[in-house]
């Protein structure tokens, strides 16, 4: 998918830009000094590009759409609602914080409404897998399917040749191909979460923020004076917000009371369904003192949704905790896969099974047209069914699949040389 672009233009955003010295672009009257675009984050644009920001109401969205501004672009601004509002849905909120910031700006605001496309492509999926037992990840779905999809298709309705959002990634143009790349702040790098957007929606991406750290995000906005200047990060599920999990989630799910066991079969509890649990999970088991055991935390080490039983032991470190082996479905490439992939032999790799983890070394192998298997050197603690394997060289994010089944080998594969 690409936007199409206006008369006279180049079709991709990256390929036909220079990077420019801040200080040769004309400034609009009354910008402040030191607000214009950091000349590492964004190209200078040529016909006065055209790009529609995704304004979610947050300061990191307000941010991008003010660093455009200030490089030249010809900015305008759609705010998106995915999630009718709810006591704990702030889509109303947002909205309002977006078109303050809009306003700060002298930007154009649209508004559409992806709510159907939401439940249809990303909650409804997601509601599957947790029937299934499995722990889903909302947010890559929503990146691909409505970010990247429905929301880039309604850019190019309004005449976008860009779209631009606030993550913490990096598009990187080489040789004709677009490379995604993880965000200069590791703290806040939001490549795990874009691993399965289609590369060639890359081509046509801008992630101002990309080689900037959250400390200098907010410091931008504050200089500013943006309305969304102090507000605080989103940490609820994807546009759903901020919210009990067990209760919000047993509005859409049964209740399915089962047992808790200890490795040795032994039940020391009650679980209310195992879609509400997750491995490596500590509360909410409701595990008291018993007798015979220690009096170490109790923590979810497996989930056996077929006798809908779930697996718990004590201590953090547990050896039941640790998996070196996931096997992978739905594999996902950004351009060429690694090298060996198409002749189906071992791969060194390095990749991670959650967002906030450092890039772990192994071996991946492919086993079907969309699967693969991965075993790591080492043991990963909390390897998660439903959850995604993303696969890195460097800074560069390769792509990813999602986990289906995780053990502990006695043996690793050899990694090619």
């Amino acid at each position: 998918m690409s936007f199409l672009p206006p008369s006279g233009a180049q079709k991709n955003c990256f390929p036909s830009f220079q990077l420019t010295n801040e200080r040769s672009l004309q400034r609009p009257a009354g910008l402040l000094t030191g607000l214009c675009y950091h000349p590492r984050v964004i190209p200078a644009p040529r016909n006065r590009t055209r790009v529609v920001v995704a304004l979610s109401g947050g300061v990191d969205s307000a941010v991008a759409a003010l660093l455009l501004r200030d490089a030249g672009y010809r900015v305008e601004c759609l705010h998106m609602t995915n999630w009718r509002d709810d006591e704990h849905c702030t889509a109303a909120a947002d909205y309002q914080d977006a078109r303050r910031v809009a306003k700060q700006l002298d930007l154009p605001l649209h508004r559409v409404d992806f709510c159907d496309e939401y439940a249809d492509n990303v909650f409804a999926a997601f509601l599957d897998d947790c029937r299934a037992g499995l722990t889903p990840n909302p947010d890559v779905l929503c990146n691909r399917e409505i970010k990247f999809g429905a929301m880039s298709h309604y850019a190019r309705r309004l005449g976008g040749d860009c779209l631009a959002t606030g993550h913490y990634a990096r598009v990187v143009a080489n040789d004709g191909d677009y490379e995604l790349h993880k965000g200069a702040d590791a703290s806040k790098d939001q490549s795990y979460f874009l691993h399965a957007v289609p590369s060639a929606a890359l081509s046509n991406v801008l992630f101002p923020l990309g080689e900037l750290t959250k400390h200098e995000v907010r410091r931008r906005a504050r200089a500013a004076r943006l309305a969304t200047a102090e507000k605080k990060d989103s940490t609820g599920i994807c546009f759903i917000g901020e919210r009990r999990f067990r209760p919000f989630l047993a509005t859409y799910l049964a209740t399915t009371p089962g047992p808790i066991e200890d490795p040795d079969g032994q039940v020391v509890g009650e679980h209310q369904g195992i879609a509400f649990y997750t491995i490596g999970q500590r509360h909410g088991l409701d595990i008291g003192g018993r007798r015979g055991y220690s009096q170490a935390p109790w923590y979810v080490a497996d989930k056996k949704p077929e006798s809908n039983t779930l697996i718990a032991v004590q201590g953090a470190d547990h050896p039941l905790l640790f998996k070196n082996w996931l096997a992978a479905e739905d594999a996902h490439w950004i351009g060429t896969p690694p090298a060996g992939w198409h002749a189906g032999a071992p791969v060194a790799c390095r990749a991670k099974t959650r967002y906030r983890q450092d890039n772990q070394a192994g071996t991946l192998m492919r086993t079907g047209e969309h699967t693969l298997a991965v075993t790591f050197d080492r043991p990963q603690r909390a390897v998660t069914p439903g959850q995604y394997v993303v696969f890195y060289a460097g800074e560069r994010c390769l792509g990813g699949a999602r986990i289906g089944q995780t053990a502990m080998q006695a043996q690793a594969l050899e990694a090619a040389s």
